[in-house]
C-alpha cells in the first residue's frame, strides 16, 4: 500500500524499493529509467524522483550512459527506516529481525543504564506511563494498541540516554517492533514476564538505578531473540 502523500514516486517506490531489497533486482542489474517509467505508466520526472530516493538508501546508483545500477548489498544504508521495512517484508525476515534484534541488545542495555543517570522528571513520568499501557494493553489479543506503547517506551529509553547516536535509532527499533507484529512474529498476547519487565526498567530509570536498568534492559533483548528462535527460526 502506497503511504499517503507520497504520490506517484510513493506507488513506485513501493513496488520497486521491495524487489530491490528482495533480491528480483541482484546487484549489478542496470535499470532504464524510461523503461520503469513505461512499466510503471509514470512520467519521466516521476521515475527519476523515485531514483533520487533509492540513490539516498545506496540501493542503487545511476550513471550517464549506463543507467541505474543496483548497488551491492554491503553497501545499503541498512538503517534507514523504509530498507529495514521492505527488507521485513520479504523473504529475508527472519534474519533481517536477528539481525536487529541483536544490535537492539547490544545498544538498548547501554542506553538504560545512562537514562538511568540522565532522564529528566519528565522523561521518566513518560516511560511509566509508556509502561502502563503496555499492561493495559497486553491481554486480549490488543497487538496494534499495545505496539504503540512499546515503540513509545523504547523511544523514550533512547531519548533519555542523552546520547544523540542512541536517540536516532529510534525509528530503527520502531521499524523491528512493528515488522514483528505487522508480520505474525509476535505471541497473540505479549509474554507477561516481558511486559512486568518494561515496568521494572521504568522504575530503575525513575530510581536512578542504571546497573539494573541495563540488566533487566539485557534480559527484555534476549527474551526478543528467544521468541526469534520460536517464531522465525
Amino acid at each position: 500500500m502506497t503511504t499517503p502523500g507520497r504520490g506517484l514516486h510513493g506507488r513506485v517506490l513501493d513496488t520497486l524499493g521491495p524487489a530491490i531489497t528482495a533480491g528480483e533486482y541482484p546487484p549489478g542489474s542496470v535499470l532504464r529509467t524510461d523503461e520503469l517509467a513505461q512499466h510503471f505508466e509514470v512520467s519521466r520526472s516521476v521515475m527519476r524522483e523515485a531514483v533520487r530516493v533509492l540513490e539516498s538508501m545506496h540501493l542503487v546508483e545511476s550513471r550517464r550512459r549506463v543507467g541505474v545500477t543496483v548497488r551491492p548489498k554491503a553497501e545499503w544504508n541498512v538503517y534507514d527506516p523504509q530498507v529495514i521495512r521492505w527488507r521485513l517484508a520479504g523473504a529475508d525476515r527472519p534474519h533481517q529481525l536477528r539481525s536487529l534484534t541483536v544490535l537492539r541488545s547490544a545498544i538498548e542495555p547501554a542506553a538504560a543504564g545512562l537514562a538511568a543517570r540522565n532522564a529528566t522528571p519528565e522523561q521518566c513520568a513518560e516511560l511509566t506511563r509508556c509502561a502502563l499501557g503496555m499492561v493495559a494493553n497486553s491481554r486480549g489479543h490488543q497487538l496494534e494498541a499495545y505496539l504503540v506503547h512499546d515503540v513509545a517506551f523504547h523511544r523514550v529509553v533512547l531519548n533519555a540516554s542523552g546520547n544523540e547516536m542512541f536517540a536516532r535509532l529510534g525509528d530503527v527499533v520502531a521499524e523491528v517492533l512493528s515488522g514483528r507484529t505487522h508480520h505474525d512474529v509476535m505471541f497473540e498476547d505479549p509474554d507477561p514476564a516481558a511486559v512486568t519487565l518494561h515496568v521494572q526498567v521504568a522504575e530503575a530509570v525513575r530510581e536512578g538505578d542504571a546497573s539494573r536498568a541495563e540488566e533487566l534492559t539485557r534480559e527484555i533483548t534476549v527474551g526478543a531473540l528467544h521468541e526469534l528462535d520460536i517464531l522465525a527460526p
